[in-house]
């Protein structure tokens, strides 16, 4: 096995417990990882190669640091370390400046609790925006634990493993391991109801798109590009530029029977008191650009 290890500096202040604690109660991704012993280690699929990550903190909420040590069969070379660096980054939102967040829940006393129980936490979105898409594919007409069979059986028989002292651990395929799949054999693993199709959909359009683009256009381009996949609608659309791109522009308010919408309420008058659909809308506007990182701590803390 080959390691090489690494430093990363979160933006301050970041909590790396609460990212450990976020991701341990995480549904989507439920036994795809370890976090014992104050580390996280996960597997991810990087340019035909399968490689793990250990993280653990070297630092302090107001000058954090993290140790990133990378294992692989094959050895890294240098662009390949940078971006497995890049990724973890991007999933952990290391980069995130929460202070405009912060400032504008001083305004909000209530929210201020939320904040002051997740001071420090940055957002862990999925590990890729792919994968969020395929989630979201995955659980159209089904419920999450039969979602989360679905996406292991494709994570067995599509990804690739790496066997660490913590164990055997998978990682999702990415969009080019997907694409020379039997349609018959990959919708007999996910239920059928076309959600074979989508996948094949969703892997043919992330494999043709540059992530630097997707990660820095404009939230309708994005949407917009999103749309066109088969299989994606307008709430899985704006889901995965929230959860997979950590576009924070809107709180994915619009459709009140949609469950997160559902759950996002629930979470809501636990801290609100009793409130409405459009007394939650008016909620998100207070924190405009940034109301997606609002609803995100509101489900984050009721998780």
């Amino acid at each position: 096995m080959n390691s090489t290890v690494h430093r990363l500096r979160p933006r301050a202040p970041f909590d790396f417990r609460k990212t450990l604690e976020f991701i341990g109660g995480f549904s989507p991704s439920q036994s795809e990882q370890a976090t014992a012993d104050a580390v996280l280690v996960k597997a991810l699929r990087l340019q035909g190669q399968t490689v793990v990550f250990r993280v653990r903190s070297v630092g302090k909420l107001e000058k954090p640091g993290l140790e990133v040590e990378l294992l692989s069969q094959a050895t890294l070379g240098k662009a390949l370390q940078s971006a497995a660096l890049d990724r973890i980054s991007f999933y952990l939102s290391l980069g995130d400046d929460l202070s405009p967040f912060y400032a504008l829940a001083e305004e909000d006393p209530p929210f201020k609790r939320v904040v002051e129980a997740l001071y420090g936490y940055h957002q862990v979105k999925f590990l890729t925006p792919w994968e969020n898409a395929a989630w979201a594919i995955l659980t159209q007409r089904t419920s999450t634990p039969v979602a989360r069979t679905y996406k292991r059986r494709v994570t067995e028989r599509y990804g690739a493993s790496l066997e660490t002292p913590y164990g055997t651990l998978w990682a999702f395929p990415e969009p080019a391991d997907l694409l020379s799949a039997n349609l018959t054999e990959l919708g007999a693993m996910t239920g059928g109801f076309r959600r074979n199709e989508y996948l094949l959909s969703a892997a043919q359009a992330f494999s043709e798109v540059d992530e630097g683009w997707l990660r820095t256009a404009p939230y309708g381009e994005l949407q917009r590009w999103l749309r066109k996949i088969k299989g994606i609608g307008e709430w899985s659309a704006a889901f995965v530029l929230l959860r997979g791109l950590g576009c924070m522009e809107r709180a994915i308010l619009e459709d009140p029977k949609n469950p997160y919408v559902i759950h996002l309420l629930g979470a809501a008058n636990k801290v609100y008191g009793p409130i409405s659909i459009g007394g939650l809308r008016e909620k998100a506007a207070h924190y405009g650009h940034l109301q997606g990182y609002w609803a995100h701590y509101l489900r984050a803390l009721d998780a």
